[in-house]
């Protein structure tokens, strides 16, 4: 124990060795240099006797050097126990380089003859030996600094072994365990249960992880739904691994491309077997409101924002009902919505399935209460008419395919290409096909499928936590790609950002911050971590070793990853558990072996020949087919 009472003993004993050490090297230059002595009558009767009697029958006369050799262990023995004030200024080397120098000279003075010069050189490297020993036990040994973004404390152990099953997507890493690197995978072996890949712009999230998701679903027979923000960024990763992993489905997939601006394929959302009760047509009502208002999303109960929706789906739901709906399109929903209020109320109470929600603007407009009716009616009729484009309607009223993507009999890949620069307007119109999609996909007895989603806030469904929450048993695994949880409450409102971030089973994060960041950190939990500390006074130096909980990633390194850096947390299934579910690591690709795969890559079939003529004729033909519709029920 530290006691004042050791060390002070210590100390004592330490002394006592030096000056036996003294005394050992001075009996050594008295015998040894005895002539030069002897020359200036430095010698004595008393002392000769003394070296007579007690040294040389102990050491010998020939091997008196001995003495010199024990002057020198002593010494070392007299500094083993000391502990001299600690100074972070003494560098290692000084006091290596004393010691050295000290011990050649001490080593090599007997060169030197039996006089003066032997003693004085014998002396010298004696007190070089004394003076780098001493600074050797001043050396402060703990360095607090080599490790100053505490990395190797924080470093914890992480999966290494490849978990593969028929639905799973495994991805290639390696992360820093105690020092070194080692070699780890991500294993998502249950993607029913929905993944959120977040990261900003240039984290990564397409080039390691969303490409690799692609590539294994369609290798694994996976049928899929690609909302693809920057087309055809993802949607040619899609099409080539399909014409490379066709063999791998018992039925070959279809591949479908819905894009405004390169017209590939049509198709009708709204087409009428799918629309089977007026609960359809008011998903859809919604979806389509809210995408184009996005501000509603925060709004929904609002009085004029419900009036807007029923009204909607009010219109739709009669266009299914009309002709067993053969004009059940979204542009001829936009066409009718226009007419004037004395014939388009005077249509819709022709239908009873309606009547109950066209019941408050008939009111309305047969009270004269025009303020309100335009109030209710107008959001409506101006939202739908920014989609009132030749080139979307073109799209929109055809059928090339149907959208039961995982149908087992005829799987698809369908891919909705956006433009940035014509989001407000695409937006609203790839919700509606994403809606529809979902319905469909979620039910029983059909085919495994992949749903993601590149930039999701960008996109509005109402519903997708009840997709997460529920789609697993149907064999639906759901890919969200956003860069930050705010821009998802913006896109979404805080009720139902907070509930897609807590029950998304599967996280995978690159570079964020803020919000993301702590909650994030909050969810991966806390390790034991050591803490290290030193106390230097003037008296003394201490130093102590602690271990405490602390984060096991904190927010400051999720807000500094390195492009190809990401955190996470995977989820298991009861059949196959997973310890270690928590991750961070730095994902590995073989970018060589990938840039020559571009390379041979095949673009995707060039979109049909459609001339602007026909584009036109079809944009006045659903204009005709509505003024016909007015005139026969009118």
């Amino acid at each position: 124990m530290q006691t004042g009472e050791n060390t002070q003993g210590l100390r004592k004993v330490a002394d006592l060795m030096r000056v036996m050490s003294f005394v050992t090297l001075s009996i050594h230059f008295y015998w040894f240099c005895y002539a030069f002595f002897w020359k200036r009558g430095w010698t004595g009767t008393l002392a000769n006797r003394l070296m007579a009697k007690l040294v040389v029958p102990v050491v010998g006369e020939q091997e008196l050097w001995k003495l010199k050799g024990a002057a020198l262990l002593m010494l070392v023995v007299s500094l083993w126990g000391i502990q001299g004030k600690k100074d972070e200024a003494i560098k290692t080397r000084t006091g290596i380089l004393y010691l050295l120098t000290g011990l050649g000279i001490y080593g090599s003075s007997s060169l030197w003859s039996k006089n003066i010069w032997y003693m004085m050189m014998t002396t010298l490297g004696y007190l070089l030996v004394l003076a780098g020993a001493t600074l050797l036990t001043r050396l402060l040994k703990v360095t607090l600094a080599s490790d100053i973004f505490n990395t190797n404390a924080r470093s914890f152990p992480q999966e290494e072994r490849l978990l593969e099953n028929e639905y799973s997507v495994n991805l290639k890493s390696s992360y820093l365990y105690q020092g070194k690197f080692r070699n780890s995978w991500i294993n998502i072996i249950n993607p029913f249960r929905s993944t959120l890949v977040i990261g900003s712009g240039g984290a990564g999230k397409t080039y390691f992880v969303i490409r690799q998701i692609i590539e294994q679903h369609i290798q694994k027979g996976f049928s899929m739904l690609l909302f693809d923000f920057k087309f055809d960024d993802l949607s040619k990763i899609a099409y080539n691994n399909l014409l490379r992993h066709a063999k791998n489905y018992s039925v070959k997939p279809s591949f479908w491309v819905i894009d405004f601006d390169r017209i590939h394929h049509r198709c009708n959302p709204l087409y009428p077997e799918s629309m089977r009760d007026i609960t359809d047509a008011a998903e859809s009502a919604r979806t389509t409101m809210l995408g184009l208002n996005r501000e509603w999303i925060k709004k929904q109960g609002d009085f004029f924002v419900e009036s807007s929706i029923n009204f909607v789906t009010a219109v739709i739901w009669f266009l299914r009902k009309y002709q067993h709906g053969k004009f059940c399109t979204l542009p001829h929903a936009i066409e009718l919505i226009q007419a004037p209020y004395d014939q388009l109320f005077g249509l819709l109470e022709s239908e009873p399935e309606v009547e109950a929600l066209i019941n408050p603007f008939i009111s309305a407009w047969k009270n004269q209460a025009y303020d309100q009716l335009e109030g209710q009616i107008a959001s409506a009729k101006i939202g739908l008419a920014r989609l009132s484009s030749p080139q979307l309607y073109y799209v929109l009223s055809g059928n090339d395919f149907t959208l039961d993507i995982n149908n087992p009999q005829a799987p698809k890949i369908v891919c909705l290409g956006s433009n940035p620069q014509k989001q407000q307007v695409y937006s609203p119109v790839l919700s509606l096909y994403i809606s529809r999609i979902i319905k469909l996909v979620n039910r029983k007895d059909q085919l495994k499928s992949s749903l993601i989603f590149d930039e999701f806030p960008t996109i509005y469904f109402n519903g997708m936590d009840n997709l997460i929450a529920t789609a697993r048993s149907n064999k639906v695994a759901t890919t969200l790609a956003v860069q930050d949880y705010s821009q998802l409450k913006k896109d979404y409102g805080r009720e139902q950002a907070e509930v897609i971030l807590n029950i998304v089973g599967n996280v995978i994060s690159g570079q964020t911050s803020g919000d993301t960041a702590k909650h994030l950190s909050e969810r991966f939990g806390k390790i034991m971590q050591q803490r290290d500390s030193i106390s230097i006074n003037s008296q003394d130096t201490s130093v102590s070793k602690s271990v405490q909980l602390d984060e096991v990633i904190p927010p400051s390194v999720i807000a500094t990853l390195s492009s190809g850096e990401f955190v996470g947390m995977v989820a298991d299934e009861p059949q196959e558990k997973i310890a270690l579910k928590i991750f961070h690591n730095e994902i590995v690709n073989d970018h060589e072996a990938i840039a020559r795969e571009r390379a041979q890559w095949k673009d995707i079939p060039s979109p049909r020949q459609v001339s602007p003529a026909e584009i036109s004729a079809n944009y006045y033909r659903i204009k005709a087919d509505i003024v016909d519709i007015l005139y026969l029920c009118g």
